[in-house]
């Protein structure tokens, strides 16, 4: 039997609950049962109808006739027809139950039909400038009647004060709150321009940083970035002094390529510039391994098919990107 709802307001009988009470004791089950009666004029073709048994329908009707206390229909042998106050319930329900199963459907079509609606996602800056973005135009491409906002922000997440559908986040997911899918691995990389190893040359440790020049990254929280390392199996932070420090992943990246010092940036900033040779890594073999560019939602289940499509296919894009450079520079330096 399908869940009780509340039903139309009803009069309540003289000696019986209030009106309040009463109307949420109709049963949705029994609003149905009288409906499909209505329309059908046979308890066994409602029946079929709502692929229930006769007698189950008649059982419905019974209970709600009980609970308003009003008879509803004229039965006979050879027909059923609606009371007067029968009539008068029927039209008072029939717009409610036709909002009602229109809901029903319009949630069953956000789910299972195609593709439709407004999305909103959330990214950190930098991920949400560089790899996000670009793939929208595609998106759309695919599915014309989705509508993407895309909001950059690298302070936390709230998915229900701001209303996200899905969100973008890098590093270590430590919120048990929500569906973390990791996307792909987040790689760490500390780079320096050619121009700045000519005139200062590199680090061979980690604890000679301390005599470098380094750019910093402002977390959102206010925090200075922390460089991270992995040395014999354990992790290490260092927070170098810097000469500069930004709360925009681009300007440090610039400020790294215009040769001005060392930082510790992501792998998707970094790739394209390692490769063309225009950056220059450094210590890569202490770089850490336990970072990830994740896809966060609140849910799995009752996904409308908006959000499994975009799901599916951002998680299929950007691992078709190359992003992952460490491998191929630890390669080269055995």
């Amino acid at each position: 039997m399908p869940t009780p709802i509340p039903a139309p307001s009803v009069i309540a009988p003289a000696n019986g609950p209030d009106s309040l009470a009463d109307s949420f004791a109709t049963s949705y089950a029994g609003v149905m049962a009288f409906m499909a009666v209505a329309a059908e004029g046979n308890f066994a073709k409602a029946g079929d109808r709502l692929g229930i048994g006769r007698s189950a329908v008649s059982r419905s009707v019974q209970k709600l006739e009980d609970q308003l206390g009003t008879r509803l229909f004229v039965r006979t042998t050879r027909s059923t027809s609606l009371t007067a106050e029968g009539k008068r319930f029927y039209e008072q329900c029939h717009p409610g139950v036709e909002r009602i199963i229109q809901a029903l459907d319009d949630m069953r079509d956000l789910r299972e039909g195609p593709p439709t609606g407004q999305l909103r996602v959330c990214s950190t800056v930098g991920f949400g400038r560089k790899v996000v973005a670009p793939l929208l135009r595609e998106f759309r491409q695919a599915n014309p009647n989705i509508s993407v906002e895309l909001l950059l922000d690298d302070g936390p997440t709230d998915f229900t004060t701001d209303r996200v559908d899905v969100s973008f986040r890098n590093g270590r997911m430590e919120d048990s709150q929500v569906i973390a899918k990791k996307v792909i691995p987040m790689q760490m990389m500390l780079c320096a321009s050619p121009a700045y190893v000519a005139r200062h040359g590199l680090p061979d440790s980690v604890d000679a940083l301390s005599g470098h020049g380094c750019v910093n990254f402002l977390l959102a929280s206010g925090r200075v970035y922390e460089w991270e390392f992995k040395v014999g199996g354990q992790l290490r932070k260092v927070a170098p002094p810097a000469m500069l420090t930004f709360n925009d992943a681009d300007l440090v990246l610039q400020a790294v390529l215009d040769g001005h010092g060392l930082a510790q940036m992501a792998g998707y900033q970094v790739c394209e510039h390692l490769r063309a040779g225009t950056l220059v890594p450094c210590l890569p073999q202490y770089a850490p391994d336990d970072r990830g560019h994740y896809l966060c939602f609140l849910s799995r289940q009752h996904l409308p098919a908006r959000m499994r499509v975009f799901i599916d296919f951002m998680t299929e894009r950007i691992r078709a990107q190359d992003l992952q450079i460490i491998d191929s520079l630890l390669l080269k330096q055995a």
